[in-house]
């Protein structure tokens, strides 16, 4: 073999060593990238998983705090907040029933003329409390001017009457006439009696008082009809004026007792057998501070085709006029004493984002404990569910707590 072969092939192995060697460099700069890639990709996925990690990150609170209303016992004496344990109690199951306030018809009096007439003067005003016998109003009436009439003529044939009957009387006991005379003067005596007490009679059906009987009556006392207040009571109603004509059958006042009222209640046919005669009641205004108890005094008998409920009513004294007709009420009666389990005061349940609840008394505070209610009283409420029987909570002031609630909410919103 020559030197120039030997140079030749040895050319050849060089080349090809440094062929592999770039191709060896290529491949590892073409892995590193390749890795630098993946780690930089994996990265990128990983942050806005940490991000999301850090962003729902919370305390144990809705509201953003621990949960609990952070209160000292200096704190609780101040705003009278009162501890009591849950537990067993008896609650009598009350039905509510929706009322009105209305007159006592057994002391309502609607006033008509019973004459037609004219009137005359009007002396008395709608709201004016007035007393049995008080003048209400003057008519004229050409009726009651006849009628009057009738009397005056009648007492004047009776007076005639009488003095005939006396002397034919005398008369006949001292044998100058005849019996037959006497007896005809005692019939025409009795017939006129009478006529006399006919138009008595008439007059007093009307309430109009007779005229004077003297020659001097004059025709304006004759036609005068007063209409007066038949009981003690006020005029809630009045549909009469000076110069007006009215009718004998008008409607001119409305005149009621108002020491007493109804209050008037409708029934569902479902509580029918709760709500009987002699029942105790409590009535509630729902516009004032107005409370009474009472008896059920009225039940109807029929219910109502549309409505399918009945009409019952509860008479209540009224002195001091607080319990004003039209006034809307709530009427609540017990339908029973049953015991429960677990109950609280009525006043600690608070509504807490739409579900009542109660704050229980817990270590460092209150905190809100969701319930599930079931019968009231109105001082009690029993606790389906949420609650244990021995639990301490807060009884009387818990709407403090939760307006303390609400400020901690607030300031962790900011």
């Amino acid at each position: 073999m020559t030197l120039a072969n030997i140079s030749k092939k040895q050319g050849r192995a060089i080349a090809a060593v440094l062929v592999a060697g770039a191709l060896a460099a290529a491949a590892i700069l073409y892995s590193g990238k390749g890795e630098a890639s993946k780690t930089a990709t994996a990265t990128h996925q990983d942050e806005p998983q940490h991000a999301d990690q850090e962003h729902h990150a919370e305390p144990a609170g809705d509201d953003g705090t621990d949960g609990k209303v952070h209160l000292s016992d200096a704190q609780l004496k101040d705003a009278g907040i009162v501890i009591a344990n849950a537990g067993p109690a008896r609650i009598s199951s009350i039905v509510q029933l929706a009322g009105e306030i209305g007159f006592n018809q057994d002391r309502t009096a609607h006033v008509v003329p019973r004459l037609a007439g004219v009137v005359q003067s009007v002396p008395a005003a709608l709201g004016q409390q007035v007393k049995k016998g008080q003048l209400l109003a003057v008519i004229a009436s050409t009726q009651l001017s006849e009628l009057r009439s009738e009397l005056l003529a009648a007492q004047k044939r009776l007076a005639l009457a009488q003095l005939t009957y006396a002397r034919e009387k005398k008369l006949w006991q001292d044998k100058i006439s005849a019996e037959q005379d006497y007896l005809q003067a005692q019939q025409s005596l009795a017939e006129v009696e009478i006529a006399v007490q006919n138009a008595r009679q008439k007059l007093a059906a009307l309430g109009a008082a007779p005229a004077g009987t003297t020659a001097g009556a004059s025709s304006s006392s004759l036609s005068s009809y007063e209409l007066r207040a038949p009981f003690d009571g006020m005029i809630v109603e009045k549909h009469i004026a000076l110069g007006e004509a009215v009718k004998e059958d008008a409607n001119v006042f409305t005149i009621s007792d108002l020491s007493s009222v109804w209050a008037e209640i409708i029934v569902p046919a479902k509580d029918l057998d709760i709500v009987r005669v002699g029942e105790k009641a409590t009535v509630r205004a729902t516009s004032i501070n107005s409370v009474a108890s009472g008896k059920i005094s009225y039940v109807g008998s029929l219910l109502g085709e549309q409505t399918r409920s009945a009409k019952a009513r509860i008479t209540l004294d009224n002195p001091d006029r607080a319990w004003r007709p039209g006034l809307f009420v709530n009427v609540e009666l017990s339908s029973g004493d049953s015991e429960v389990p677990v109950a609280v005061l009525a006043e600690a349940i608070q509504s807490i984002n739409g579900q009542p609840s109660v704050f229980t008394r817990v270590a460092g505070g209150f905190a809100a404990q969701a319930v599930v209610t079931g019968r009231s009283d109105g001082k009690r409420m029993e606790i389906v569910k949420g609650l244990q029987a021995g639990t301490s909570y807060a009884a009387g002031g818990s709407f403090v707590i939760k307006a303390e609630q609400g400020k901690d909410s607030a300031s962790h919103a900011h």
